[in-house]
């Protein structure tokens, strides 16, 4: 009875994981484009240890972040819905923020601090490189956050043993399915490299490993549009969600578009999530004016 107990529960957890992998999508898509450009740039023989630095410090954000999430739904449990909700508006000014910043400073603020880093001797390349890896650690604890509570918000009506199996499940998947991808896309122009360069290389392989290398920025670019688009479908979605009379009408309105009413249902949450992000943006942006008149 007690294994069959146990089967019972990690079935479960297996379920309930998925469904929080589904709704977590958009800050996966994120995470692995914002921390693949973080790491990009460093010479060849340190970007794995900074990739390593980087997910242990995501395990310890993680490791801080579930028995917070268990604490707050064992003694706030009103208070999962609101903070989803924060983190879904988060979300939706992120990705608006995102494509502001991107209008507003077109240029690569990332590459250029880099090679200014590498031109002058003056900076301690050691002290930049740990810089650089405490920024993303702090980049991660933002994402990891919304990970765990749009988790804990999938599992909110499960047992508190199947909430923390999913949250554990959740983030060890998040964590090393990240890392490892982003550890094998910033050495894809290595890999580029090494096919167009060995002596003994096959002309295939040599034209292989030009595709790669001119695969690999286009990749990253593929990966922050798409990252962003479901930033947008999961913040806009989890917004609506959480508002009845909205959630109602985007279930009628998609109701009718008969066989594409999944599509339908997330170009509405998408262009409600835009929506959302469009003002928090202009609201924050108008505070900022604002401070920055007064510190005057």
């Amino acid at each position: 009875m007690l294994l069959d107990d146990i089967a019972t529960m990690l079935d479960d957890v297996a379920v309930m994981t998925k469904v929080a992998a589904k709704k977590t999508a958009g800050v996966l898509g994120d995470d692995l484009a914002l921390n693949a450009q973080q790491v990009t740039g460093f010479t060849a023989d340190r970007e794995l240890p900074v990739v390593w630095a980087v997910a242990k410090g995501s395990a310890v954000n993680k490791l801080i972040l579930v028995p917070a999430a268990m604490l707050i739904s064992i003694f706030l449990p009103w208070a999962v819905t609101p903070l989803l909700m924060l983190g879904g508006a988060f979300l939706c000014f992120e990705g608006v923020e995102k494509l502001v910043h991107k209008w507003l400073h077109p240029e690569d603020k990332h590459k250029e601090a880099l090679s200014e880093a590498f031109q002058n001797p003056e900076v301690d390349l050691v002290e930049f490189e740990r810089t650089r890896i405490k920024g993303a650690i702090r980049t991660d604890f933002i994402l990891s956050a919304e990970i765990v509570t749009i988790s804990l918000g999938a599992a909110q009506d499960s047992t508190l043993a199947v909430k923390f199996g999913v949250l554990v499940a959740i983030s060890a998947v998040m964590t090393v399915g990240v890392y490892g991808l982003v550890a094998g896309i910033v050495k894809l122009d290595d890999l580029g490299f090494y096919l167009t360069r060995e002596a003994e290389t096959s002309a295939s392989r040599r034209a292989m490993g030009r595709a790669i290398l001119l695969a690999a920025p286009r990749l990253m670019k593929i990966l922050s549009v798409v990252g962003t688009a479901a930033m947008f479908l999961v913040g806009g979605g989890i917004v609506v969600h959480g508002i009845g009379p909205v959630h109602h009408w985007v279930e009628h309105v998609a109701h009718m578009a008969g066989p594409l009413e999944g599509l339908v249902a997330s170009i509405l949450n998408g262009g409600i999530g835009i929506a959302v992000g469009a003002v928090i943006v202009a609201v924050v942006m108008g505070i900022s004016r604002v401070l920055g008149r007064s510190a005057h």
